[in-house]
């Protein structure tokens, strides 16, 4: 699984330096029908609906949140998920800053911003600025879903 998320973060990578190096143009529409998913996950992630959250990742995505360990495929994610929804406080939400769509149209990343509150330790909702990086995968469907979630916080 190490390797495949190397091969696939290594192919992301490309796609990049060839859209630096290129300049050529995405086509905006699969851009902005990345963006609107995002934005749609985002609200659908403060619901408390677990399928409907799950839904937006592939069968074999890995989420690296801070301060845990990879959880790779729907079931790791599935328990991450729903300990984080008893964590008391807990809410999540994100914006999309900007997005790449690989010429073949089939693979993307975006660049985004996301908010992560909870209660300290006295009750007290403390909220976290993150910066956040997603690599998408348009699926046999036709349907874009997220194969790799990071981010990290934008406290110095």
């Amino acid at each position: 699984m190490l390797r495949k998320l190397s091969i696939l973060l290594l192919v992301v990578t490309v796609i990049g330096c060839d859209r630096i190096h290129n300049r050529e143009t995405v086509s905006s529409s699969e851009g902005e029908i990345l963006m609107q998913r995002s934005r749609d996950w985002s609200k659908a992630a403060s619901s408390g609906n677990n399928d409907s959250i799950l839904s937006y990742w592939t069968d074999d995505a890995v989420v690296m949140a801070p301060g845990q360990v990879a959880h790779s495929g729907k079931k790791e994610i599935r328990q991450m998920v729903e300990g984080m929804s008893k964590i008391p406080g807990f809410q999540i939400s994100w914006e999309p800053k900007s997005v790449v769509v690989s010429k073949s149209g089939d693979l993307a990343y975006m660049i985004e911003e996301n908010q992560v509150t909870m209660n300290d330790s006295t009750g007290l909702a403390v909220t976290e600025r993150n910066k956040a990086v997603t690599i998408w995968r348009k699926d046999a469907d036709g349907v874009w879903r997220c194969v790799v979630d990071t981010w990290n916080s934008n406290s110095q």
